[in-house]
């Protein structure tokens, strides 16, 4: 049964849609050449009303295409092999299907290919390195689905500006990127290793690494990135959180995510210099010393968003976090603070005496080396 909202409700399947009034047949272009040349379908965009089977074969015989659009809708079973005809290909979206199988070797052939989006189905397998021979590829989405093993070098890539593999079953350590990256997803797959490499993709304004394996410093180099606004590194197993002495006045980034790692030391005292830093995530990892207190003087003059609850933090907690009630969300509670309840970030409980047994209050070593 066909939706009352669908554009197919619009088709007359008796006529040619390329010899009819395009208003007759809503979410299909035609080409109309000049002289005796046919006119051919180049653009096939489905409406998300969730039709639903099998993608037939003979969608291959639409050699003109140049745009294919399937996305949100129900249909399922492997893509067509046939879609290996469509060379002139451009854009092609089957997001929010239920397609399975895995992402064909022959798509090197659509060498035309500007934007791929396949996310949401249930494609696995690998990604096959032959995707690198797409030169003008600019946005590549494969996240939510179930591709595994190692990301082939994309590097070859210099148009990409989007890599979305998030949500994968993803392995091993990053691969060197296409410098002209501005977005990476990367969250919820199993990668491993530094995240060194990112620190010459200068273009990036969107990292999400989170919920992976990564390990070793947050390099400062990343923190550094010149037109970054937005870096989630949370549960991962970073150790170390690498903040210069001599940046951040000049830094864009506003999001700052670390929250379930393994972060150690002090708290990083150099990001009361991020002047556009909005929100800090630094939750559920090991910091200790005291709270730095260029921390209290951020409080609502910008930042707005900062989470400290579950770490080790010592001492008096400063009377001007008890001012920036009405600016500041956010907890400091399950450190081992002195923490008075009037204070709203102090809500919930502080550590037990024997869980901070050992922890010092000396904060004034190696202040500044973070």
């Amino acid at each position: 049964m066909i939706p009352p909202s669908s554009y197919l409700t619009t088709w007359d399947f008796s006529a040619d849609p390329c010899e009819t009034s395009g208003s007759k047949f809503l979410g299909i272009l035609c080409s109309f050449p000049q002289g005796n040349s046919t006119s051919r379908i180049t653009a096939l965009e489905l409406d998300s009303v969730g039709y639903e089977g099998f993608l037939p074969p003979r969608i291959g015989t639409l050699t003109a295409l140049t745009t294919l659009d399937l996305s949100g809708n129900k249909f399922r079973g492997p893509v067509p092999e046939t879609i290996k005809n469509l060379n002139k290909l451009t854009r092609i979206s089957l997001s929010g299907n239920f397609f399975t199988g895995g992402i064909w070797t022959w798509i090197y052939r659509l060498k035309k290919l500007e934007r791929i989006n396949l996310s949401g189905n249930q494609l696995s397998g690998r990604i096959p390195a032959r995707i690198s021979k797409l030169r003008r590829l600019t946005h590549l989405s494969l996240s939510n689905n179930e591709f595994s093993q190692r990301i082939p070098s994309l590097y070859a890539l210099e148009n990409l500006q989007t890599l979305e593999l998030d949500s994968n079953i993803l392995i091993g350590s990053l691969p060197k990127l296409p410098s002209g990256l501005t977005t990476l997803r990367l969250s919820h797959n199993k990668l491993t290793g530094h995240i060194t490499s990112l620190v010459d993709l200068e273009h990036l304004l969107y990292i999400d690494l989170s919920d992976n394996w990564f390990s070793g410093p947050v390099n400062r180099g990343v923190l550094a990135l010149p037109r970054l606004t937005y870096l989630n590194v949370s549960f991962n197993k970073f150790k170390k959180m690498e903040v210069n002495n001599y940046f951040g006045s000049g830094s864009r980034l506003r999001t700052l995510d670390a929250q379930w790692n393994l972060l150690q030391g002090h708290l990083p005292v150099k990001l009361v210099n991020f002047e556009r830093l909005v929100v800090i995530n630094l939750s559920h990892n090991q910091f200790t010393g005291e709270i730095p207190i260029g921390y209290a003087q951020r409080l609502g003059r910008p930042w707005r968003t900062l989470f400290l609850d579950h770490n080790y933090l010592l001492g008096r907690v400063s009377v001007e976090f008890g001012s920036a009630v009405a600016r500041i969300r956010g907890s400091l509670a399950n450190n081992c603070l002195r923490c008075p309840l009037r204070i709203p970030l102090c809500r919930g409980q502080q550590r037990p005496a024997s869980a901070c047994h050992g922890y010092t209050q000396n904060t004034t070593n190696h202040l500044e080396n973070y």
